[in-house]
């Protein structure tokens, strides 16, 4: 769809759904949109593809957890059309429980799924308070949780939590990627935004 040219193409939605990273916080309070992944997806698909209409639409909320965001899903995200919607909870979803993040997730999917919407879940970037080499740790269990999801769902996954794993084995230090605590800062979102793009070659 994103390849066609006039008069055969038409507007194409994607839509990120999510907490305070794809609404673009970075240190809270100040919203850098325009370094965070959204608009870099929107840039890197249009590099890709010069023929498409393509609107990437942000409908994260700073502070929210899953169960707000599948309270309004229909509403705010699914009343959009959109043709992918991306889905990252899984920082604030800690304070949830996996339980309960398990059926909020669940039941975005299955809406998006009914609406014939494509679904890409994202595992958390990092939190630096967490501990990111103990399973035990409840990011490392949320991020396993979402990859279970893909999996019985049939839906693409954005391992990004693996990504930023990856870069601190190789020896890079995690505050090369945060710009505070739990926020990734432009390098951190470009670790996230690559894993995205793999989904629209």
């Amino acid at each position: 769809e994103l390849s066609r040219q006039w008069p055969q193409n038409r507007t194409v939605n994607i839509v990120c759904h999510g907490h305070s990273v794809p609404a673009g916080y970075f240190r809270t309070p100040v919203v850098d949109t325009f370094n965070a992944y959204p608009h870099l997806l929107h840039r890197g698909l249009k590099e890709q593809f010069p023929y498409a209409v393509l609107n990437v639409i942000v409908t994260a909320i700073g502070g929210e957890n899953s169960e707000a965001g599948a309270k309004r899903f229909e509403r705010d995200v699914l009343a959009l059309r959109p043709d992918v919607v991306t889905l990252d909870y899984g920082l604030n979803d800690r304070g949830l429980g996996l339980s309960r993040a398990e059926d909020a997730w669940k039941a975005m999917i299955a809406q998006a799924k009914a609406a014939g919407v494509k679904v890409i879940l994202l595992t958390p970037t990092p939190d630096m308070a967490a501990q990111l080499d103990d399973p035990a740790d409840p990011l490392n269990q949320h991020a396993e949780q979402i990859r279970r999801l893909a999996r019985e769902n049939g839906v693409a996954l954005v391992d990004s939590l693996a990504r930023f794993q990856d870069r601190l084995r190789a020896g890079e230090p995690l505050e090369s990627f945060m710009s505070q605590g739990n926020h990734p800062n432009r390098k951190g979102h470009e670790l996230v935004v690559a894993e995205l793009l793999v989904w629209f070659h």
